[in-house]
């Protein structure tokens, strides 16, 4: 696991958004710790405390952008492209 791994678009964002408590912000870092998290459980299958926390910071992740959603769905869709994550089947 490596631990400074990076999601390129996050540095990149990070500039031009100096804001840290943006959604935008926001779920870029969750994401972040959540494909960190995902790539520890491949190799520790059985780390049941990570795996609680993967579930509490996806279940976060996905209020932020359940909010998003209802708020701004431009904005919404760009940061899902930009993520590469799914779109939620639930709103």
């Amino acid at each position: 696991m490596v631990k400074n791994s990076f999601i390129p678009i996050i540095s990149q964002e990070k500039k031009k958004e100096e804001n840290p408590g943006s959604v935008e912000f926001q779920v870029f870092n969750f994401t972040n710790k959540i494909r960190r998290l995902t790539s520890h459980l491949e190799l520790h299958r059985k780390d049941y405390l990570s795996q609680r926390g993967l579930r509490k910071i996806l279940g976060k992740r996905q209020r932020l952008l359940s909010y998003l959603s209802k708020r701004n769905g431009i904005r919404y869709k760009k940061l899902i492209n930009q993520l590469d994550i799914r779109e939620s089947q639930i709103r």
